[in-house]
C-alpha cells in the first residue's frame, strides 16, 4: 500500500485513531507536558479512561459511517496514545517519522505493525536535530504550513515542538512546494498564551474556506500571508476559541466536517458555508490539550 495526503480535507480513506486504554490516569503535575493538562490536574478535572475511551469510540463511529478504514495503535500499558497526530505525518506518497519530545518516544513503536502494510521505502526518520510535531503541519496542496519555534523559544518551553530544523529540512525536501513557516505564541503554564500546535490556530476547509485565530501568532507579519492565500475565506475565531481548541476539528472530505457539539458559533458558520457538521462530544479529550485532529493520523486521502 502507498500513503498520499496532499491536502487536509480530501476524501479520508484510512486513518489512526488514538486508543485511551491504560494511559496511566491522572498524571503527577511534574509530569505533565502541556498547560491544558495542567490545569485539569490543579482542578482535579482530568478525565479518566472509561470517559476518554467513550468519546474516541464515538469518533470511530463517525468514521466508519463514512467509510473510512481506521487503525488503532498496540496498546502500551502507562502510556498516553491518544494523540496520533503528532508521533507521524504524511505528505504526499512520504510517511516521516516525528522527533517528539522526550515524553512521548513511547508512542510510535505501537504504530510500527500498520506501517508495515505501506512501502518502507517512502518511510522517512527524521534526525535527531530535526524537530516536528505533526499537529504542526498542515498541507494545502502546493502549500505547506508549519508551526515552529525560534531556538531560543524551542529551548525554554516544553510546549515548543517544532525547531527552526525542521522548516529548513521541509523546505529541502519539498523543494516545487512553498513552505510557509507560522512562529507560534507558547507557555508551559497558561492555556492562554500557548498555542501547543499550528491546528490549534489555523486550519484549512474544503470549500476553500480556512478558520484562523492570529492571536496563536507570535509574530502579527504573519497575518497578512493568511489573509493573501485566504482573501475573502476567512473563518476568524476568538482568543477564548482558540484556547478551547475550535479550530482542531478534523475533515472528512470537502464538506463534511467532525467538530465538537460544544462550539455552536463555528459550527453554524460553517453550516451556512456548505459544510455538514458531524457534531460529537469530545470535551473530556479536550482538558488533555488536544482535540479531534489531535487524535488522527491520516495515511491515504483521494487524489
Amino acid at each position: 500500500m502507498n500513503f498520499y495526503v496532499n491536502n487536509e480535507f480530501s476524501t479520508l480513506k484510512s486513518v489512526i485513531l488514538g486508543i485511551g486504554l491504560d494511559f496511566g490516569g491522572t498524571p503527577k503535575i511534574e509530569d505533565v507536558y502541556d498547560p491544558h493538562s495542567r490545569e485539569n490536574v490543579l482542578q482535579g478535572t482530568f478525565p479518566n479512561e472509561s470517559e476518554v475511551v467513550k468519546e474516541l469510540n464515538q469518533f470511530n463511529l463517525i468514521l466508519k459511517k463514512h467509510g473510512v478504514k481506521t487503525y488503532r495503535p498496540n496498546n502500551t500499558i502507562g502510556v498516553n496514545q491518544i494523540f496520533t497526530r503528532d508521533i507521524g505525518f504524511v505528505i504526499d506518497d512520504f510517511f516521516f517519522i516525528s522527533n517528539v519530545i522526550k515524553d512521548r518516544k513511547k508512542e510510535f513503536p505501537a504504530i510500527e505493525h500498520i506501517l508495515s502494510n505501506y512501502n518502507s521505502v517512502n518511510i522517512i526518520d527524521l534526525k535527531d536535530s530535526i524537530n516536528i510535531e505533526g499537529g504542526d503541519v498542515i498541507v494545502l496542496e502546493d502549500k505547506i504550513f508549519i508551526g515552529f519555534s525560534n531556538d531560543n523559544d524551542f529551548n525554554k518551553y516544553k510546549v515548543a515542538r517544532t525547531n527552526a530544523n525542521g522548516v529548513n529540512f521541509l523546505n529541502q525536501f519539498f523543494v516545487k512546494k512553498k513552505i510557509i513557516p507560522i512562529q507560534l505564541k507558547k507557555s508551559d503554564l497558561s492555556t492562554k498564551d500557548n498555542c501547543l500546535h499550528l491546528d490549534c490556530c489555523l486550519q484549512p476547509l474544503g470549500l476553500g474556506h480556512v478558520v484562523v485565530c492570529y492571536d496563536g501568532f507570535k509574530n502579527k507579519d504573519d497575518v497578512s500571508i493568511i489573509q493573501s492565500v485566504f482573501n475573502d475565506k476567512i473563518i476568524q475565531i476568538s482568543a477564548d476559541e482558540m484556547r478551547n481548541l475550535n479550530s482542531n476539528f478534523f475533515s472528512i472530505s470537502n464538506d463534511i466536517v467532525v467538530s465538537d457539539y460544544r462550539f455552536e458559533r463555528l459550527n453554524n458558520i460553517l453550516v451556512k458555508n456548505g459544510y455538514k457538521v458531524e457534531k460529537i462530544n469530545y470535551q473530556k479529550i479536550a482538558k488533555m490539550g488536544g482535540l479531534l485532529r489531535c487524535s488522527t493520523l491520516p495515511l491515504n486521502r483521494s487524489l
